[in-house]
Order: C-alpha cells, then sequence, then structure tokens
C-alpha cells in the first residue's frame, strides 16, 4: 500500500517551513482506496513568490485546520504505507518537522517518482512533475496546488509500475508490509484479487517472485493453484504469502508480459516456461521454375521463418486454410506430395501452378499476399487492443518488424506518429517468443486493429 502525497509550503528558511496545503492519497497499486485534502494555517507568513506560484494566500487560511488538528488523520490515512511524492525527501522532511514540533516521531518508508522516473524512464529533457507528466502524455489539471500535483503523482507512479518490468517496487513493498509477516491465509488472497485479464505474481513473505502467470480471470487462476493437489502446486501453497497483479485488459499485453518477466525475474517454479513456446515454423523459398514455395518444418535458428507455431498440428491447420484462403497449390505448399499435378488441380480447384500452367507472376502475387499477411518483417505499426479501463487501450509497438514495447493510452490521445507512442512506451525485449506470441494472436484476432505508422524522418 501507498500513500502517494503533495504538500505545499510557506517557503522561507529551512526547516522553519509551516504547511499551507496537504493532498494524500492511499494507492493499492491499482486503485485510489482513501484521500485526504485539506488546506493548513500555517501560523507563519507566507513568502511572496510562493503565493505568486500556487495562488494560496494568507487570506485562505484564515479559517483552515492547524496541522495539530489535521495530525491524526495523516498518522491513520499512512499508516503500513510507503510515502511516495515527486522529490519525496522534501516533502517527508516537511512532515518530520511538523510531527517533531508536535513530540512525535513520524518514520516510513519513502520513494520518490525523480528517482524512479530516472531509472525507468531515462534521457528525459527534464524531470520536474509538470514537464515529465506533460512529456509522458499524463494530464494535469491544478499545477502547483496540492490535490493537483498529488493526482498527477498517483498517475506518474502507476506507469512506473507498468514499467518496473524487474519488479523490485513491488517485491519491496511486500517486504516491509507487516501484514505479510503473519501466516496468510489463501483464502483472504483470493478475495482480494480481481476476474479481469492480467499477469499475476505470487510472492514469499520477503516479496520474492516465486511463479509468474497470466490469466483472463486472475481470481479463477489463483484459486486453481491454491486448491490443485499436483506437486508443484503443493511446493507455490506452501510458500505463498502475497499475490501482486497487473490487469491489462488486453490477453496479447498480458502474454508479452508473462514472457518478459519470467526470462527477466526467472521465478523458481517457473523453469518450464521459460524454454522457447514454440517448436514449428512457416518457411518459403522459390523453386527453379520462378514459384513461391511454402514449407513446415521445425523451428531453425539460422533461418528467418514468416511466421511459428506451437505445433506442427496447428502450422498444418494454418496452410490448410492458407491453401482456401489465398488458393494455393498444395504441391506448392508441401501438403501433397507428387511429381506431377496436385489433387486441387485434378477437381479443378487448383489454376495449375503445380505443372506450369498458372504463371508465377500470377500465382507469387498471392503468395506474397500471405507472406505480407502473416509477416510484420520491416513494418512500422501499433496494435490496439483492450485497455484496462473503458476510455483506455493497449498498445503494442513494432519499429522496422522489430517488437519495441507496450503501453497504455488515453482514448482522447491521438497516436499519428512514432513519437508520439515512444512517450508511453515500456521498452521490452525483441526475441523469437515475442515474434511468435504476436503473429499467433494476430491470426487468432482477425478483427484487431492494427494502424501502419510512417517512418522517422
Amino acid at each position: 500500500m501507498y500513500a502517494i502525497l503533495d504538500i505545499e509550503t510557506t517557503g522561507g528558511k529551512y526547516n522553519e517551513e509551516g504547511i499551507t496545503e496537504i493532498a494524500i492519497y492511499k494507492y493499492d497499486g491499482h486503485q485510489i482506496v482513501d484521500q485526504f485534502i485539506s488546506l493548513i494555517n500555517p501560523e507563519r507568513e507566507i513568502q511572496p513568490f510562493v503565493v505568486n506560484l500556487t495562488g494560496i494566500n494568507s487570506g485562505m487560511l484564515r479559517n483552515a485546520p492547524k496541522f495539530y488538528e489535521v495530525a491524526k488523520r495523516i498518522v491513520e490515512i499512512t499508516e503500513d504505507c510507503i510515502l511516495v511524492a515527486h522529490n519525496a525527501q522534501f516533502d517527508y522532511r516537511i512532515l518530520v518537522t511538523e510531527f517533531k514540533r508536535l513530540g512525535f516521531d513520524f518514520v516510513k518508508e519513502t520513494l520518490c517518482t525523480v528517482e524512479l522516473a530516472k531509472n525507468l524512464i531515462p534521457n528525459q529533457a527534464s524531470y520536474s512533475l509538470g514537464k515529465l507528466v506533460r512529456s509522458l502524455g499524463i494530464p494535469v489539471t491544478d499545477r502547483h496546488r496540492a490535490s493537483g500535483d498529488a493526482i498527477a503523482t498517483v498517475k506518474l507512479f502507476k506507469m512506473l509500475l507498468d514499467k518496473d518490468s524487474s519488479k523490485k517496487i513491488i517485491q519491496e513493498s511486500i517486504r516491509l508490509s507487516p501484514k505479510l509477516q503473519l501466516e496468510p491465509r489463501h483464502i483472504d488472497i483470493i478475495e482480494q484479487l480481481p476476474t479481469a485479464t492480467g499477469v499475476y505474481y505470487i510472492h514469499r513473505s520477503d516479496g520474492e517472485i516465486i511463479y509468474i502467470g497470466k490469466s483472463n480471470n486472475i481470481k479463477k487462476r489463483i484459486n486453481q493453484h491454491f486448491t490443485n493437489s499436483n506437486q508443484k502446486s503443493k511446493k507455490i501453497q506452501l510458500h505463498a504469502a502475497a499475490v501482486t497483479y497487473e490487469a491489462t485488459g488486453s490477453e496479447l499485453v498480458a502474454l508479452l508480459k508473462e514472457s518478459e518477466e519470467i526470462k527477466r525475474n526467472k521465478p523458481i517454479y517457473n523453469r518450464a516456461l521459460r524454454r522457447t513456446i514454440f517448436t514449428h515454423a512457416l518457411y518459403s523459398f522459390v523453386d527453379e521454375q520462378n514459384y513461391i514455395n511454402f514449407k513446415i518444418d521445425k523451428v531453425d535458428g539460422r533461418k528467418k521463418p514468416i511466421t511459428t507455431f506451437s505445433n506442427r498440428d496447428s502450422a498444418k491447420s494454418f496452410i490448410l486454410k492458407a491453401i482456401e484462403d489465398y488458393q494455393l497449390c498444395q504441391k506448392l505448399t508441401g501438403i501433397y506430395k507428387t511429381k506431377s499435378s496436385c489433387f486441387k488441380y485434378d477437381i479443378k480447384e487448383c489454376n495449375g501452378a503445380c505443372i506450369g500452367k498458372e504463371s508465377f507472376e500470377d500465382y507469387n502475387k498471392r503468395a506474397e499476399d500471405l507472406i505480407k499477411k502473416n509477416s510484420y518483417k520491416n513494418k512500422n505499426m501499433v496494435i490496439i487492443d483492450k485497455g484496462r479501463d473503458i476510455d483506455e487501450r493497449s498498445a503494442i509497438y513494432i519499429e522496422n518488424g522489430v517488437f519495441k514495447g507496450i503501453g497504455f493510452f488515453n482514448l482522447n490521445y491521438q497516436i499519428n506518429n512514432i513519437d508520439v507512442l515512444e512517450s508511453f512506451i515500456t521498452p521490452m525485449e525483441n526475441n523469437r517468443d515475442t515474434q511468435h506470441i504476436i503473429q499467433s494472436y494476430i491470426r487468432r484476432n482477425k478483427r484487431l486493429k492494427v494502424i501502419q505508422l510512417n517512418s522517422k524522418q
């Protein structure tokens, strides 16, 4: 649990500032579960430059509560929370100083979104809150007021959690949670999980991730882990202290995140899933008569496939459907072994490429359509899929045929070029597994929206 806050002060000498406004949002990693916003009478003068910056003046604060009147509420809302702020060192110091004046020691673990952003979103022109969130497409209102800045920090922190593929933030949070030092009940863990699509992480009490999975119903899948009697499930049940999750909305995003994060974190009970997830591929070659031929074969790392498959049966089903959809020759697709015409030609359903009756130019146009449809080689494009909320969509970004990463964007945010995309995309590794995941998902989801992008100038 996190307490994300912003504090406005009077300005003045170090450790002599007073608080003029405070906003705290209690955030569980997915949504705000509590909030506290208040002006505060600092019982001292506000520096003129601060008045100009925030718009808060002494007249506005004359009837506002003094700090000691809201101190109890601040303690309550931040209990068992890690404090999160943009430049956390400043906000935490101000709070500690105010509580010290009351004779109370206020001690909390803190996270600074400036430091997190420098690590997870490098090479930004500025890490000031206003400039950073604008560059990332995060809407911000009431800049330099506690509530506006705190909400912007919540949205920034949500993006940083998405970009933290090593899950260091979450693991540290679990390690520090006093509730998890008690013996957890699996039924209590399940109760707090959603029925949403996403990636889930099973943790030990020290925060270490012992298993990562993907599901279209996270609650149901975790219930299976905790009730199955196979050997792996029993081991997971023995060590599971907490389950965290990331809702994705999109099954494709969940599959890509699962693949990336298993490789990065190497959970002890995911060993089987670290292997390559496909076995067969579709290759093409041009024969002596200049016809494009297709061949299903076992994956060969030295060759570049058009697309890949989890097994031979799915590859064969694909090519059989392709023969129908693109009017291809059974012989030239490797399905019908013969030295003469194929069976389809004999029943008048093949144009005769197998015996040279159809020109290779005409036949190859249809074969190339199949290749273009099922390969994103050299393409700049973004695949648009479901988001986590009704007004959000997910984006899977491919640049020059290379998978670059995933991100989420608001429907009001226009995607029309690569620069806009790169502002919110979380970079991910391009490998044969990700290519297989994307290609097989596109094959299964015919109505998926794909936007072709212009190259960078």
